[in-house]
């Protein structure tokens, strides 16, 4: 089934702070660009993989699913019946819990079911 992808305002955020701090403060451009292609490279690959329900409530009911690309987490919403799906970028630092870091107060995976006038498509 062929998706469409829409990316949450916090997700294109996310995408540019990845880039601006590796790009403006790391001083490597050029990875900074390798590093955002990665990742929508993986959000791509959606049309054809479907990866794991996140575990606890009320994620798991809701239906959100999430991966990894490098030391960032890609959480996503797949809506069957429309044929899209949702995707909400962040950034995790490598070895913290999914669980401990999606408490985190600056965390805001709930936009990710707001109406479909919050997302916008790239």
């Amino acid at each position: 089934m062929r998706y469409q992808i829409f990316y949450t305002a916090g997700a294109k955020r996310d995408l540019r702070s990845i880039y601006s701090y590796i790009a403006e403060e790391l001083l490597v451009p050029d990875t900074a660009a390798g590093q955002v292609q990665r990742i929508m490279k993986e959000i791509r690959s959606l049309d054809e993989t479907r990866y794991r329900l996140y575990d606890d409530e009320p994620w798991y009911s809701l239906g959100l699913r999430f991966f990894p690309v490098d030391n960032f987490l890609v959480f996503y919403l797949p809506d069957e019946s429309a044929s899209t799906v949702r995707i909400s970028v962040s950034c995790m630092v490598a070895g913290i819990s999914v669980d401990s870091w999606t408490k985190q107060p600056n965390i805001d995976l709930r936009s990710i079911y707001r109406g479909a006038g919050a997302f916008n498509t790239i």
